[in-house]
């Protein structure tokens, strides 16, 4: 399905991010091998995109997908996690689907998926305590926001979290990462 159809990751970063941290953790590189694992895994299932289930399948499958991903500090992470969310802490990773009708997403030259903001500090620090390679966690959080980015929720019950989590481990052993759920 995206073999001859190469995503567009568009990658921003804060000011307080270094370029370091974007290099080695969110290359584009990196990003379309994940975005492409996560839709060549999620085409094999038999099952409808919540966010995508007006599209017919003949422009899901012909069109270049777009990924935004903007990387933050803290501060941003916390105050943006607050207004998204009404969450005063900054989270790991907020997803913001682009949420356009099909009827547009029919005549734009590429499905736009949305943005995932990373609030890195967080990630380093969530891997640290959860004894992983922040290289690992980060690769685990963007399959996860992608996921959201198609209209996969866990938080709305137990069979879509354990759903949710299921493609998560499959996509993630096809990246050659573990189970990010068993703890170490």
């Amino acid at each position: 399905m995206t073999d001859s159809i190469a995503p567009i990751i568009d990658i921003s970063t804060s000011e307080a991010v270094p370029n370091e941290i974007a290099d080695k953790f969110y290359s584009p590189d990196h990003i379309k091998q994940v975005l492409t694992t996560t839709l060549d895994f999620i085409s094999t299932q038999s099952i409808t995109l919540p966010y995508f289930e007006e599209l017919d399948t003949k422009t899901w499958s012909q069109k270049p997908k777009q990924l935004g991903v903007y990387l933050t500090d803290r501060t941003e992470g916390r105050e943006l996690n607050l207004e998204a969310r009404n969450k005063d802490y900054a989270t790991n990773i907020l997803s913001y689907p682009s949420d356009l009708p099909a009827f547009i997403v029919t005549e734009m030259p590429e499905i736009a998926l949305g943005e995932l903001i990373i609030c890195h500090e967080v990630v380093e620090q969530q891997a640290s305590e959860q004894h992983k390679t922040v290289a690992d966690h980060a690769t685990h959080l963007l399959v996860h926001g992608i996921l959201h980015l198609f209209g996969f929720d866990h938080e709305l019950g137990q069979a879509e979290q354990d759903e949710m989590e299921g493609f998560e481990i499959a996509i993630l052993e096809k990246l050659g990462i573990a189970n990010p759920y068993i703890a170490k």
